[in-house]
């Protein structure tokens, strides 16, 4: 590139970035729409929103002034918000006939149905905590987090109640609601009369810190953790959407010195709910911002970029938010340009970084959208950042700036914060930060510090305060978004009597990002065929969680001097053309 050229690249950014800061300032400064303050959040200051409302109840309730537009679109059916207000209402007053208290837990099992918002924010509306419940599931897992959350109710679809039905005798005193039942179940209520039953929502006052959902994340431990989110951190997440997405418009606005769109003349934001609502990603980023905005919510039963292309042509989808495999897919899909996909606004999503190359095939591929993500965790509500735009384009290895509700620091191996544009583990603190961990004290105190997040991914910040992920602390695979923890897969391989031992890694997939991968050394006189282990495995762990790639070795692993597996070293060693 000339001189002249990168000289005016240069200014340009400078430019950008300063108008940025001025919009942010003004947004998020004295008297400012998002007015930023220091509150004492547990025990911690933490930058909080003075404007937020209390609790979700107050966001579910200020979503009726929508009552007459299509809030839940699945396949043929259709429900506006004035509906889903109504069965919200019948199913929080059944729930009060079951003596279902207020902090008593529910519980959530199914696949992305509609039915999974309307329970959702029957329960956050009424002061109960919604416990999220992976539908990949299998018995043994589900048993665990039933046995650890402890719900009154149970709200499942049919695949989930049979996986229950086979540990029901486990949990005798756990209420069940049968949801898209192929025919009436013994002791299961049809949610089809529950959401029918006379009453009105409670009235209730709920506290900011009371637990709003658990979400379950994959544990260092072998077992996954119940992430408490409490109503301030979701309100918050919610905000801090909100904050970027008119700190974007605004800067582009006035960095390309054009009129900015009054949000009257903006059609209701039209979203394809492509992950699973039992993460951050789908339920606190994107069902909840829409639900504020008035949004539609188009449900897919499972993702297939076909069923995509024409759902975005048949509901006038504005917004895409997924894995970046989605994104992937659907703009490479032979035949793209054979639908029409001119009301998409944003591409990306979450659950992983945005590949370089994608956002800019994003940016070239789709003439209406512009490419956006955001870097969040299940441990933060959702976004911790968000980037899109220009910003996005020019800074594709960005994950952007973090919001205004956190404060951001990256710490050496001791705990010290290094210095400017060094890399560390990035630590974060703000009010989206949840409580802890359900029943595990032990790993609430290693994970969070005086209100610090450790986040256990290495960052760099620049000076404009974008942050750069460059690694994971954590031994984890994240496999289309959903983080796999090795030890986790290791722990369940342990349970096998022929495998003496095993060593769980990542192996880089251009579809998914990682697959999993073991190398596993059998016990003398005790072998077993990968035939074997992939099927004690299927009985113990989601289908996702089961290796791939599996190496059987003639001699035990390396160890260094400690007696730890050199994990590096092996997942180098070992030929992918080798794998089983």
């Amino acid at each position: 590139m000339p001189i002249l050229a990168q000289l005016s690249l240069l200014e340009d950014t400078f430019i950008m970035h300063a108008t940025l800061q001025s919009v942010w300032d003004e947004l998020s400064g004295q008297d400012g729409q998002y007015e930023i303050e220091e509150s004492l959040v547990r025990g911690s200051p933490m930058k909080t929103f003075k404007s937020a409302p209390p609790s979700l109840r107050e966001i579910w309730l200020a979503s009726a002034v929508h009552e007459h537009r299509e809030y839940l679109v699945y396949e043929d059916q259709r429900w506006t918000y004035g509906e889903v207000h109504k069965m919200v209402n019948s199913i929080a007053a059944w729930m009060c006939k079951q003596n279902i208290a207020q902090g008593d837990r529910i519980a959530i099992a199914m696949r992305n149905y509609p039915e999974w918002m309307i329970c959702y924010w029957a329960a956050v509306a009424s002061g109960l905590t919604v416990v999220g419940i992976n539908a990949w599931w299998v018995e043994d897992e589900l048993d665990y987090a039933i046995d650890d959350s402890q719900p009154k109710i149970l709200f499942c679809d049919q695949e989930r109640l049979t996986r229950f039905t086979a540990i029901r005798d486990r949990h005798t005193d756990v209420k069940v609601v049968g949801i898209r039942l192929e025919e009436p179940a013994e002791q299961v209520f049809d949610f089809a009369e529950v959401a029918q039953f006379p009453g009105a929502l409670p009235d209730r006052i709920i506290d900011p810190d009371q637990d709003a959902c658990i979400f379950y994340t994959s544990g260092t431990t072998g077992r996954p953790k119940g992430a408490q989110q409490t109503h301030r951190g979701c309100v918050h997440n919610i905000m801090n959407m909100g904050f970027w997405g008119q700190c974007l418009s605004q800067t582009m606005a006035k960095f390309h010195d054009t009129a900015l769109i009054d949000p009257q003349d903006v059609p209701p934001i039209s979203a394809l709910v492509t992950t699973p609502l039992f993460h951050v990603t789908a339920n606190n980023c994107l069902a909840q911002a829409s639900t504020v905005a008035g949004g539609k919510l188009v449900h897919m039963y499972k993702w297939d970029a076909t069923v995509a292309l024409q759902l975005i042509e048949r509901e006038k989808i504005s917004s895409l938010t997924g894995v970046p495999v989605m994104s992937r897919e659907l703009i490479s899909h032979p035949d793209f340009n054979q639908y029409d996909t001119s009301s998409l606004k944003s591409v990306g999503g979450g659950g992983a970084q945005l590949q370089p190359d994608l956002v800019s095939k994003i940016e070239q591929t789709v003439s209406t959208a512009r490419p956006g993500t955001g870097y969040g965790m299940t441990e933060t509500c959702g976004i911790i950042t968000s980037i899109g735009g220009d910003f996005f384009v020019q800074n594709p290895e960005s994950c952007g700036r973090a919001m205004p509700t956190f404060e951001v620091k990256t710490v050496d191996d001791q705990g010290n914060e290094t210095l400017p544009g060094e890399s560390g583990e990035l630590w974060v603190r703000g009010a989206p930060v949840i409580k802890g961990y359900l029943n595990q004290p032990q790993a609430t105190l290693e994970t969070i510090t005086d209100g610090w997040l450790h986040t256990g991914d290495v960052a760099w910040i620049d000076d404009n305060k974008f942050i750069y992920i460059v690694d994971r602390v954590k031994d984890m695979v994240l496999r289309g978004g959903e983080n796999i923890y090795c030890s986790e897969v290791e722990t369940v391989l342990f349970q096998m009597d022929q495998i003496a031992e095993c060593s769980v890694f990542g192996i880089a997939d251009d579809r998914l990002g990682e697959e999993v991968g073991a190398a596993i050394y059998c016990r003398e006189q005790e072998q077993a065929t990968a035939e074997q282990i992939r099927t004690f495995c299927s009985s113990r762990m989601a289908k996702h969680k089961i290796p791939r790639y599996l190496w059987l070795l003639d001699t035990p692993l390396p160890r260094n001097a400690s007696g730890k597996f050199l994990k590096r070293e092996l997942k180098d060693q070992l030929p992918i053309n080798q794998a089983l």
